[in-house]
């Protein structure tokens, strides 16, 4: 898949709200995920597909309504992308959070390598 390609489904998944998807899909399985240093509830740096799916499931059992999940389209460079993903949800401990972070994504040989989250 091209960098293009790759981004845009990666948009398209997550705008579905399939994260688990769009991971086993387009994620390498050494992949990296950095976390911006204000998420408390998670390790800051997530290495492996294994644990990042884990990571993933982690933060939905936390979830207790999603009440909106907007993702911009990417801005695609040569070798990464990005885009915003914005995120208004009720957490289990009853914490309302809405949140925008820029998520940003290295590609390599046809896979997601590295993602890094801003807020």
């Amino acid at each position: 898949m091209t960098i293009e390609q790759i981004a845009n489904r990666l948009v398209e998944l997550c705008r579905k709200g399939d994260f688990e998807s769009a991971q086993k899909e387009l994620f390498a399985n050494d992949a990296v995920s950095i976390e911006p240093y204000e998420t408390p509830a998670f390790e800051k740096e997530t290495k492996g597909l294994p644990a990042i799916l884990e990571k993933g499931n982690k933060f939905q059992d936390m979830v207790e309504t999603m009440h909106k999940l907007e993702v911009s389209d990417p801005l695609i460079g040569t070798g990464a992308f990005a885009c915003t993903m914005r995120m208004d949800v009720s957490m289990k401990d009853k914490q309302r959070w809405d949140m925008t972070e820029v998520c940003a994504y290295v590609v390599k040989d046809g896979k997601i390598v590295s993602e890094q989250f801003f807020v």
